[in-house]
């Protein structure tokens, strides 16, 4: 349900300061920032010229310590090399004691960078867009501003860790039903966890478009304009095995073309440019690229890992999904999501994703059924609401907000 914020919370009189809110993120993937600039440009839509959020990176930004800036560099190279070492810290971390731990020693340098950042702006609202900045948000908070709400929006699609469900916040955004129930487990009240989706940008939220509309912006991409199109992503960081499952369609389906789009990894995309010089027009190879909803659009099919905003988007998109892999920990309930919706299928085997992707091309129904269910597991409306929610919040006095609830149930 829409959340409408009171007439005078979208009131903005000419000439009177926007408030300043502060959006925490950490740039360990592009998600939290793609969240929160969705958010950010929901406000702007909603509300011109009443808000002014600063999206500020608190775990790899330029104020970030130098030990918290490497600690979280690893985090890319990490679940393209070692994804299983990362299943194992996320799993390890998942215990209250050792994220406390965690939290009070090696991330213990989040407090300052967070405190530094509500210094500097002083918010009337702080949105933790990262799992590691909601407790020292409130920290910093109750020093700096108090009475500042403090909102959490959770961007792991099925599987939050705990980290996400700090019960010292005002409010926790839940992105699904999965995640609201880990939330309603922890001894949250209702109330003070809302699912509302994971928020997406409004390219992505638009309709999406019939099959002609697919080929005029296939062509305006510049694609060869074959018959089916294979778009492959892998996230911001271009993981999941990209190189090998393009090079495997492409050698097994020969009327089939291929994009692939590497985010920042610039060693695959080097290497797929070298795969494309010998693919006789069949691969496009793009590295990050800012019209992502354009390819997500123009798919017949979407194959990569089980990021949640990837799922999100092409959700939105109405792109069926074949899922080749999960980041272990916080993607392994996506797959699931999705295949249980019947808006993807999952194939971790480079055997099993030709057969799915061949087994699409021959079958127009079940593709189009396929696109079907992964329009009905979209949120599109996701970033408005809770653009709506910080809004209410952030004009709303402080006394009367519903106080902030004991701390639940952790085990």
């Amino acid at each position: 349900m829409p959340i409408h914020p009171g007439e005078d919370s979208a009131r903005h009189s000419p000439g009177e300061a926007p408030l300043p809110l502060l959006f925490l993120i950490g740039d360990t993937g592009g998600g939290h920032r793609s969240a929160a600039q969705a958010v950010a440009q929901a406000l702007g839509r909603a509300y011109p010229g009443r808000f002014a959020p600063v999206i500020h990176d608190a775990l790899r930004g330029p104020g970030a310590p130098l030990m918290l800036r490497w600690q979280t560099a690893l985090y890319g190279p990490g679940i393209r090399l070692t994804p299983w070492l990362w299943g194992l810290l996320f799993r390890g971390f998942g215990s209250p004691r050792v994220l406390r731990w965690y939290q009070q020693t090696l991330f213990r340098p989040v407090n300052r960078s967070v405190a530094r950042a509500v210094a500097a702006h002083r918010p009337v609202l702080i949105a933790a867009f990262h799992g590691f900045t909601a407790g020292p948000a409130v920290r910093a908070r109750d020093r700096t501003v108090p009475g500042a709400p403090v909102v959490t929006v959770i961007t792991d699609l099925a599987s939050a860790h705990l980290a996400w469900r700090d019960p010292a916040v005002d409010r926790i955004i839940a992105p699904s039903a999965q995640v609201a129930r880990s939330c309603a487990e922890d001894g949250m009240p209702e109330g003070r966890y809302l699912e509302i989706g994971l928020p997406v940008a409004a390219e992505f939220a638009s309709a999406p478009g019939a099959e002609a509309a697919r080929l005029t912006l296939r062509r305006s991409l510049g694609l060869a304009g074959r018959p089916f199109l294979v778009v492959l992503t892998g996230g911001a960081e271009g993981s999941g095995g990209l190189y090998r499952r393009a090079a495997a369609v492409l050698r097994h389906l020969d009327d089939v073309e291929v994009a692939v789009i590497c985010g920042r990894n610039r060693v695959l995309q080097r290497r797929l440019g070298r795969l494309a010089a010998r693919a006789d027009g069949r691969l496009v190879v793009r590295g990050f690229v800012s019209n992502m909803a354009d390819w997500l659009r123009c798919a017949d099919v979407v194959v990569g890992k089980a990021g949640p905003s990837t799922i999100a988007e092409a959700t939105c998109c109405a792109a069926p999904l074949v899922l080749t892999s999960c980041v272990p920990g916080n993607e392994d309930g996506n797959v699931d999501m999705v295949v249980s919706a019947g808006a993807g299928r999952y194939a971790p085997r480079l055997g099993d994703l030709v057969a799915e992707v061949g087994r699409l091309r021959r079958d127009p129904a079940a593709l189009a059924a396929m696109r079907a269910a992964s329009a009905s597991l979209s949120r599109p409306e996701a970033a408005a609401e809770i653009a709506s929610l910080l809004a209410l919040l952030a004009a709303t006095r402080p006394h009367e907000r519903t106080p902030r609830c004991e701390r639940g149930r952790r085990g």
